[in-house]
């Protein structure tokens, strides 16, 4: 299960650095596409390989399954590491994610998540006081 909140840069090669304890999560070639709320997200090879399964069992005749499927897919890439645990990351990528130059990996249970610090601290300022109310839509009734 990834977890944890990291705090890194992309250098002017586009690399970035991928905390160790995710590397062997992620294992030594893993998929790299753009996410939802303009972030992107990693996932390990098996976790994909569920979730295009998942897309390719979405009936092609409705409008939402190919655009998500044109989304998700076209823009996912195969990364792996270099000897110092960085991964390059494209263009399109880091257009997509409005990535400058700091960025936020947060591990979110089945996947990685690749945030630019800018578009996270929006993201997490905007929901942090809504925690309570969140929690109770999506556990009511649910015993934890």
């Amino acid at each position: 299960m990834f977890m944890g909140e990291y705090h890194h840069s992309i250098d002017d090669k586009k690399r970035l650095i991928i905390p160790a304890k995710f590397r062997e999560q992620l294992g030594e070639e893993f998929v790299i596409t753009r996410g939802i709320e303009n972030c992107l997200f990693a996932y390990p090879t098996k976790n994909w390989e569920k979730i295009t399964q998942k897309l390719e069992a979405l009936p092609f005749t409705k409008r939402d399954a190919r655009e998500f499927s044109r989304f998700f897919l076209s823009g996912a890439t195969i990364a792996e590491f270099d000897k110092q645990g960085r991964i390059v990351i494209n263009q399109p990528l880091i257009d997509y994610a409005k990535i400058v130059k700091d960025c936020v990996i947060i591990g979110t249970g089945d996947r990685l998540e690749i945030w630019s610090s800018e578009a996270w601290d929006e993201f997490f300022n905007s929901v942090k006081d809504n925690m309570s109310d969140i929690a109770e839509n999506l556990f009511e009734g649910v015993s934890i």
